[in-house]
Parts: structure tokens; sequence; C-alpha cells
């Protein structure tokens, strides 16, 4: 497993709600949080997944994902 960052547009505990049941239910992610505080709201993802399919599972609930680099 590793830990990938991700810039996001995720604002709100709502929005959090909103990705809560993609990332939960996904086999392949361990853990995950958004930094609200942080003003480019970061994801924590530690997950088997690579960048691209964990920034194609936040697409489909509506949200972007941009990696930032380790």
């Amino acid at each position: 497993m590793e830990t990938l960052k991700f810039k996001t547009n995720i604002k709100c505990g709502g929005c959090i709600a909103a990705v809560k049941p993609v990332l939960d239910q996904d086999q392949k992610i361990a853990s995950w949080e958004v930094d609200l505080a942080s003003p480019e709201k970061i994801l924590t993802v530690l997950t088997d997944h690579n960048a691209l399919e964990v920034s194609d599972m936040l697409k489909t609930a509506g949200y972007n994902a941009e990696k930032i680099p380790a």
C-alpha cells in the first residue's frame, strides 16, 4: 500500500459525505481523510490503487482530485 495525496475541490462535511460511500466501499482503500483546514483541501488515501484510479473514483462522485507529487 502507498499513501497518495491529492488537491481537491471538496469543501465541506457535505462534500465528504458524498465521497464517503465511494471511498469506503472500495476494498483497495485502507483509509482516507480530507484536511478541510488546508487551502487545497488535501485528500490523503492509503491504497493499492494508482493515482489515476483514485482520481477517477472522485470524478464519479462529482469531485476533482489532482495528485500532489510526493
